[in-house]
């Protein structure tokens, strides 16, 4: 009935059903690429093998060829940096995470709500304005957003996990920062550092950026690891961020010192309270509700804690003497543990959480500073990647030569890696260059449409201008049709905008169509009010618009033969109606009936118009 649309539920069970159905048929795809790079190995290695045995070498291609630290041999060479490896393959592992948290049913619709737009509260209009125009792209296409962050961050993680060394390496993390500078700006809205009330204990100044900073020291030429230099500037960046972090805790008038509870509590106290009320096991919901109740009670306290222990951490971690960077170290860990724990609540709980927040990432990026400095690289003895022109100019018989198994599997790896990124990249830049919302948006208020073949109810009405209009009159056209309250101010104004919308949607085929509604009032119902709406909604320099009216009583005819339920509201304050819309095909005939609730948001309305301009579409004459 009018006035009577609900917003989505972020579990829907149209929208969930259709995200688990395009991640199951997307994993078939990231198996059936496997499996064709495991076969297209196995049957490399396998043909190498039988080639060095008809030529005499019968052992290894490594060990025969004889080119000791050429190209995909086996050489004696210097190890990956131990604290890159560990950036490498941590920072795999978390993007990995962070795509399966991705896969939460929740995550179609719960991202703009959940996660994005408490993020952005309070920041800047340029800031929302960007944000937003991220989250349009999200709300049209829910199914193809969600879906495709989980396999560009899959991807991510893989191709840092198995692209340990050269250029796809180096490339591995140039995309860990590539996508991280997107999720930081329209995920977690800069990492709230434009918005008051920046906090370290939040996670300011968001996960992601922590991600950008690791991927582009993967990124980073080798070279730059040998020695402690780019550990101990590491090390000493963190410090210089705690130290930052600590001048911004004890910053007055910014209520972190404040004690307290209800409206009075302080910002740690209140994180801490809401934490606890997300769906979460009770032995952690009572400790965060625990630690909510002591910070209130004593808040000055705890904010000077966490000043003095920032402030000792990031000096430690400045210094550059072994010793203090180690105990600096020391105590950031059971620092950031007790914060992730009591403050951030793991980060990931509740249903929206789509990483583990600030502190594990912190804690890495720490670790791999760490090594760096503590560390010196040593000589090993392990495969080469093999570059292709080297193997393109190796003469015939010795190309074989410059390929290891080994190599050639992590060339697969890698390939992989890349593929399942695509996956997910190839549908988010086509959902971003379209601007029309998604059916399945509309299908998740209104259901799906109903196909149907009949003969439609005839009509005999006359249009905004007075003059008279019957559905035979229009035959030869697909009519698009629905019914509106001329007066009034809900709904109707978005359907009719959503039938306008169609019809631009439809390019050159709307000069086969028509789009009419009928008057839904019994008691406004005349052709001044209708003209009157037409104006208003900008629809009177449509050509192919028809509102039509007439007698209560040829009205009532029309509402009873389609199934229209007009209902006057006590004291006359408005009408209910049916929100419903029919298509018909140009010989006559009722070929669907459309849910035309608009919904709640922008993203809702465009979808009801993909979808009334895919119906009229299919019925359209050829």
């Amino acid at each position: 009935m009018g006035g009577m649309s609900h917003p989505l539920q972020v579990n829907n069970p149209v929208i969930v059903s259709a995200f688990h159905s395009a991640l199951v048929h997307q994993l078939l795809v990231v198996l059936a690429v496997a499996a064709v790079l495991a076969i297209a190995w196995n049957v490399a290695v396998t043909l190498q093998h039988r080639r060095f045995q008809g030529a005499g070498a019968g052992s290894a291609p490594s060990g025969a060829a004889g080119l000791g630290a050429g190209p995909g041999a086996v050489a004696a060479q210097t190890a990956e940096p131990t604290g890159r490896r560990f950036l490498r393959v941590a920072f795999g592992l978390v993007w990995i995470l962070d795509g399966l948290l991705q896969a939460q049913s929740a995550m179609p619709l719960g991202m703009p709500t959940g996660v994005v737009r408490p993020a952005a509260v309070g920041s800047p209009a340029w800031v929302l304005h960007l944000v937003n125009s991220g989250m349009t792209i999200w709300g049209n296409h829910p199914i193809e957003a969600a879906a495709s962050a989980v396999w560009i961050q899959i991807g991510v993680g893989l191709a840092l996990l198995l692209a340990p060394r050269g250029r796809w390496s180096r490339a591995a993390g140039v995309a860990s920062v590539a996508w991280g500078l997107v999720v930081w700006v329209f995920g977690e809205a800069f990492g709230g550092i434009f918005a008051p009330g920046l906090e370290w204990a939040f996670g300011a100044p968001g996960a992601v950026l922590i991600y950008m900073v690791a991927g582009g020291l993967v990124a980073l030429p080798e070279r730059a690891w040998r020695g402690p230099r780019l550990g101990r500037y590491v090390t000493a960046g963190i410090g210089l961020f705690f130290l930052g972090m600590a001048l911004l805790q004890a910053w007055p008038g910014r209520g972190t010192w404040q004690g307290g509870t209800g409206a009075h509590a302080g910002p740690v106290e209140a994180m801490a309270t809401t934490m606890a009320k997300t769906p979460q096991p009770h032995v952690l919901s009572s400790w965060l509700s625990a630690f909510a109740a002591f910070d209130g009670a004593h808040g000055w306290g705890v904010n000077l804690f966490l000043v003095i222990a920032l402030a000792s951490v990031g000096a430690a971690l400045c210094s550059g003497r072994r010793r203090l960077v180690l105990a600096g170290a020391a105590a950031a860990v059971p620092l950031c543990l007790a914060t992730w724990v009591l403050v951030q609540d793991f980060g990931f709980l509740g249903g929206v959480g789509t990483d583990p927040n600030s502190m594990v990432p912190t804690l890495l990026l720490l670790g791999g500073g760490l090594l760096a400095f503590l560390r010196s690289p040593t000589e090993v003895t392990e495969p080469v990647f093999v570059p292709v022109r080297a193997v393109a100019q190796a003469p015939a018989a010795r190309r074989w030569q410059l390929l290891d198994p080994a190599v050639l599997a992590r060339a697969a790896g890698f390939t992989l890696a890349v593929a399942v990124g695509l996956l997910g990249a190839v549908p988010m830049a086509a959902a971003s260059t379209n601007p029309h919302a998604d059916p399945i948006v509309t299908e998740a208020v209104n259901g799906n449409p109903d196909l149907i073949s009949h003969p439609a109810p005839g009509f005999s009405l006359v249009d905004q201008s007075g003059k008279p209009v019957s559905l035979a009159s229009l035959r030869g056209k697909v009519v698009a049709l629905t019914f509106l309250d001329p007066v009034c101010t809900s709904d109707c104004p978005l359907i009719a905008q959503s039938f306008h919308e169609a019809d631009r949607m439809l390019g050159a085929d709307a000069s086969h169509v028509d789009f009419v509604a009928v008057v839904a009032n019994p008691i406004y119902r005349s052709v001044v009010a209708v003209d009157a709406f037409d104006r208003q909604e900008h629809l009177t320099d449509v050509g192919n618009w028809l509102y039509l009216t007439g007698s209560l009583q040829a009205l009532t005819r029309v509402w009873n033969a389609y199934g229209i339920q007009v209902d006057i509201s006590p004291a006359g304050a408005m009408v209910a109606h049916s929100e419903t819309a029919f298509v018909i095909d140009a010989s006559g005939r009722m070929r669907a009936v459309l849910g035309a609730q608009p919904g709640t948001t922008p993203s809702a309305q465009s979808s009801l118009s993909t979808l009334l301009a895919d119906e009229v579409r299919a019925v359209l004459p050829r």
